[in-house]
């Protein structure tokens, strides 16, 4: 694996993300223990778990590694923001995009942080599973996770013996999936995250408060949402909240354009596309819409976005925005097959971020990496990969803010 992260010169681009990271450790020994892990993370092993991961580094046993996810001191916190960063500084644009979402991880027992009975978008059904939910950012020039949170159903919040059990700290609340994102969108707005859209599905477009905080920043959204929901729209000459299934039916055919949303890996995506005036907000260069896209094979599946954007938007405009959620996807696709974000063994809740923070760090680098046309390098033949470039996997949510 040494060898093959210094073609091209990756390795100083390696090297320097370990010597920024690094500062956030005290001691030297398990400073190069999680620069060994990250290297690992980037390596060719199949399955990033302890005893696969210790081989591949040329540990006899798994504990140094796990230590490094446990009782080692050294600030995750700090570590995501560090990621964040070094995501910007080589990926950063002015029309990026961030994209909130999430995944889920199947877990057997009752013991792991978070773990529960809920909706598994990968197998599509409720499974044993923890929850994280993941804040990506995306521009022309690639896309990466930059911040994540493991969801902490009511339940486990609620029952001290678990907490205890899984080391969930006593200043950790329960939160819903929606307010989780609202930290994490301003957490990345206040840090200067340049972009020109914020993203997500039915789960967060379903929330008002999180939509007003984008609005009250002035910063342009497209959220999915679902027919039953309710904007304030006029119709039949009065205004009133009303149903996006509804307002979609009183669209005139010639409201209807075919666009693409772009392209996939079978050529562009093509939909039939509307949008609805809502009830404007009160900054004058801004508008609020029902963007309303229609497949092009079965006429009555539909799906619905609101939409706070500026005032002069085309509707291509919008559509292509629509198109650009699902990079959000792909990094997870990317970091499970590829770095292990799936793979780990640890129960705790500082584990959980721990671990899940180094694979985002080592899926930055795999995105500067295809950025400069060096993946294959970095990670042999399974490496030379491309993620697929269309909704090749499913988020974890039954559509419900829960």
């Amino acid at each position: 694996m040494a060898a093959s992260l210094e073609v091209g010169g990756w390795r100083a681009e390696l090297e320097e993300l370990l010597a920024r990271f690094g500062r956030l450790f005290v001691r030297p020994e398990p400073r190069q223990q999680a620069g060994r892990y990250l290297e690992g993370l980037l390596g060719p092993v199949e399955r990033k778990n302890g005893w696969q991961l210790a081989e591949a580094i040329g540990d006899a046993r798994p504990w140094r590694t796990q230590r490094v996810l446990s009782h080692v001191l050294w600030d995750e916190g700090a570590a995501r923001d560090l990621c964040r960063e070094h995501v910007v500084e080589r990926l950063g644009a002015e029309d990026g995009v961030l994209v909130i979402d999430e995944t889920a991880f199947v877990k057997k027992g009752r013991h792991s942080a978070g773990v529960a009975r809920q909706y598994c978008g990968m197998l599509g059904k409720v499974e044993n599973c923890q929850v994280g939910v993941f804040l990506a950012y995306g521009s022309r020039k690639g896309h990466a996770l930059i911040d994540r949170r493991l969801y902490l159903p009511e339940a486990w919040a609620g029952d001290p013996e678990r907490r205890s059990a899984a080391k969930v700290p006593g200043d950790v609340p329960f939160l819903t999936k929606p307010a989780i994102a609202r930290e994490m969108i301003a957490r990345a707005l206040d840090a200067g995250v340049p972009c020109g859209w914020v993203l997500g599905d039915e789960v967060y477009g379903a929330d008002r408060r999180l939509r007003l905080m984008l609005e009250e920043r002035g910063k342009p959204y497209l959220l999915t949402i679902r027919g039953n929901d309710r904007l304030e729209a006029e119709l039949d000459g009065s205004v009133g909240r009303h149903e996006p299934s509804v307002l979609a039916r009183a669209l005139p055919p010639r409201a209807w354009r075919r666009l693409s949303a772009g392209a996939g890996t079978k050529g562009e995506r093509l939909y039939d596309w509307a949008r609805v005036p809502l009830v404007r907000p009160s900054e004058p260069s801004r508008e609020r819409w029902l963007l309303v896209r229609r497949s092009i094979i079965d006429p009555a599946d539909l799906a619905y976005f609101v939409v706070f954007a500026p005032a002069r938007s085309r509707l291509l405009d919008l559509a292509r925005a629509a198109g650009r959620r699902w990079l959000v996807e792909e990094c997870f696709e990317a970091a499970k097959q590829e770095v292990g974000l799936a793979d780990y063994e640890v129960r705790s809740w500082r584990g959980w971020h721990r671990h899940v923070t180094l694979s985002m760090l080592a899926l930055a680098l795999l995105a500067l990496a295809l950025l400069a046309g060096l993946r294959a390098g970095l990670n042999g033949p399974k490496g030379a990969r491309e993620p697929l470039a269309g909704p090749s996997s499913r988020s974890a949510s039954p559509r419900s803010a829960a």
